[in-house]
C-alpha cells in the first residue's frame, strides 16, 4: 500500500509521523510510521496537521511540502548529503539553499529544516516522491 501526503498527518505532542487508519467523530485514529506501529486516536484538542497542507515560507510566497520533497528528493538522488541537528546554523541553511533556493530564512527556522530532513528520512521508502499527493485517478483517460 502506497501513502500519499493526505494520509500522513503530524500530532502535536507526539513524536514523529503517524498514519491515518481511521476517523471518528471526535479525532482520527492514527498508527506510527517508526515501525512500532502504534495506534491511537487524537482528540478535539490536539493539533493535528496533514502534510499535504503544511508549506514553507519563501520570497515569493508558500511552497507546498510536497515540491519541498520531491526537490530534497532529487537532491539526495544526486549526491546531497542530509543534515542533522548537529551541523551549525549556517551549515543547516547552507543545505536548505541547495534543496529551495528562495527560502525565507526570517521565517523558516533551522529546527523546520531538521525537522523536514528528519521527515524525509523516516518516509524515503515509504512514499513515492514523484507522485506525494493524490492517490491516482482511476485511469479516466481512453485508450484507443
Amino acid at each position: 500500500m502506497s501513502l500519499y501526503l493526505n494520509d500522513i498527518v503530524s500530532v502535536a505532542g507526539k513524536p514523529g509521523l503517524h498514519k491515518v487508519v481511521g476517523r471518528r467523530t471526535t479525532g482520527l485514529i492514527v498508527e506510527s510510521l517508526d515501525g512500532s506501529a502504534k495506534r491511537f486516536a487524537t482528540n478535539l484538542n490536539q493539533k493535528v496537521s496533514f502534510l499535504s497542507d503544511i508549506s514553507m515560507y519563501t520570497y515569493e510566497g508558500d511552497e507546498n511540502l510536497s515540491v519541498v520533497f520531491k526537490q530534497l528528493h532529487k537532491e539526495v538522488e544526486g549526491g546531497l548529503e542530509l543534515i542533522s541537528k548537529k551541523n551549525s546554523g549556517d551549515e543547516i541553511r547552507a543545505f536548505f539553499r541547495q534543496v529551495l533556493e528562495n527560502f525565507d530564512e526570517d521565517q523558516v527556522y533551522n529546527s523546520d529544516i531538521i525537522k523536514l530532513v528528519n521527515w524525509y528520512s523516516l518516509l524515503k521508502d515509504q512514499l513515492d516522491f514523484e507522485q506525494l499527493l493524490e492517490p491516482e485517478e482511476s485511469s479516466s483517460e481512453e485508450e484507443e
